[in-house]
């Protein structure tokens, strides 16, 4: 959940005002939509920021964690118990991490039993990989049994996860690549349908002096109505099928690239404001 900030508030009050002037002086030009995108870019942006900033986080946290199951693992093999190598370690810099790592300290410091203390850590930072790697070293604590080899395995199994991760990021590069270039060449088909097809089409269409022939056929006159839609009209439906198309493509390769839908926010908002800007640019300006 993104906690509303200042730049929050800013952005929305900019995005407000950029409505305001839109409505006042280009209501009824063809700029109107144009503008409102730039609205919407103004006011969705910190929050498109704040969900970046806060899934780097996690990415960081998830590398941090590692280091400190390491200097768990050399410091409980010199013979230190868990809980005091937790509180000899605390000093360190764990980047992100290393909030939830003096709390985690302050905690066994008070007397609070290691396992609760790392259940309550896991809680805190809210990753899988995290979670996972905090059972099973409280489960180990529990049991009582070779700790430092838990605490191995256990910085061995993030370490791996890690390494898959980056590989994973790495193989499906190109299909991210693929996915953006595919979204582009279907922006310049709609724009090619719109600007060039739909205008021939639509000089196809059928005007009333050509209904004469459909007087006897039960009430096809009526039904045809003699009316020939515009390009303009003809092509509307072709926006929200590229905001559509956008919204979906950026969550999927958020969900490829990273394995996690809310990674593909960004992807999404980028596509959906790339496309809106472009078609609307296009009518505005060409």
């Amino acid at each position: 959940m993104v906690k509303i900030k200042k730049m929050h508030i800013m952005g929305l009050i900019a995005a407000v005002i950029t409505l305001l002037i839109d409505f006042i002086f280009w209501r009824e030009d063809k700029i109107f939509y144009f503008i409102l995108g730039i609205a919407f870019v103004v006011g969705a942006l910190p929050f498109i920021i704040s969900v970046f900033i806060e899934t780097e986080k996690e990415k960081e946290k998830e590398v941090m964690f590692l280091e400190f199951s390491r200097n768990l693992v050399e410091s409980v093999k010199a013979g230190t118990p868990i809980s005091r190598s937790i509180v000899n370690v605390k000093d360190k810099d764990y980047g992100s991490l290393t909030p939830h790592i003096s709390k985690l300290s302050n905690q066994i410091s008070l007397g609070i039993p290691v396992r609760e203390a790392l259940e309550n850590m896991a809680l805190d930072v809210n990753s899988k990989t995290i979670t996972r790697a905090v059972t099973l070293i409280s489960e180990a604590e529990q049991a009582g049994g070779e700790i430092e080899t838990i605490l191995e395995a256990v910085a061995t199994s993030v370490s791996q996860t890690e390494t898959l991760k980056k590989e994973r990021k790495a193989a499906i590069y190109t299909l991210v690549v693929q996915g953006y270039i595919i979204f582009f060449i279907f922006i310049v088909i709609m724009l090619i349908m719109e600007f060039k097809i739909l205008p021939m089409a639509s000089d196809l269409g059928i005007e009333d002096q050509d209904m004469s022939g459909l007087e006897g056929i039960g009430g096809m006159e009526g039904i045809m109505g003699g009316e020939k839609l515009s390009a303009e009209e003809m092509a509307r439906p072709f926006l929200w099928l590229l905001l559509t198309q956008g919204f979906f493509v950026g969550l999927v390769i958020g969900k490829l690239a990273e394995g996690n839908l809310k990674a593909g926010l960004k992807h999404s908002f980028f596509l959906v404001v790339l496309a809106w800007l472009i078609s609307t640019g296009a009518r505005a300006f060409l």
